[in-house]
């Protein structure tokens, strides 16, 4: 259903790690650590690993995805440093891999997105892994 979609890669989309998104992020995930909002104690306050959650990785042609019914399967981050806040940094996805499994429930798909975040001169700052599962319920009323 996706395997057209492999090795293909979004555009570029800037991004801020804004010091209130950060703020609530904490709050929403219950880790207030004061690493994430204390300015007067901390140099340099940073973000939460799994922040980037929240970022906009830009559209990768061909993969319209429906907004439900996918089922979350699975999620790694690799850090080559942390995430600052109120930095500026630019973040893509790309397509790694599409396969399908039959199950119980029908022929369920899985999709493996790679997401990049990258300062603005182009180094490495997190790449993130996700795999996306999708039914066969949400299949049938796909068109790809």
């Amino acid at each position: 259903m996706f395997e057209h979609t492999i090795g293909k890669r979004s555009e570029k989309v800037k991004n801020r790690v804004e010091r209130g998104a950060v703020k609530k992020f904490a709050e929403a995930i219950g880790d207030l650590h004061p690493i994430y909002t204390d300015e007067e104690n901390y140099s340099r306050n940073i973000a939460p690993p799994t922040f980037p959650r929240v970022f906009d990785y830009g559209n990768i042609e061909e993969l319209n995805l429906p907004n439900k019914g996918l089922i979350h399967g699975e999620q790694n981050y690799h850090y080559e440093r942390p995430l600052f806040v109120e930095e500026e940094i630019l973040c893509y996805a790309e397509v790694e891999d599409y396969y399908e499994r039959s199950g119980k429930s029908g022929n369920m798909g899985f999709l493996k997105v790679k997401r990049y975040g990258e300062d603005p001169e182009g180094k490495l700052i997190f790449s993130e892994e996700q795999v996306v599962i999708i039914t066969e319920a949400v299949r049938k009323g796909m068109t790809v």
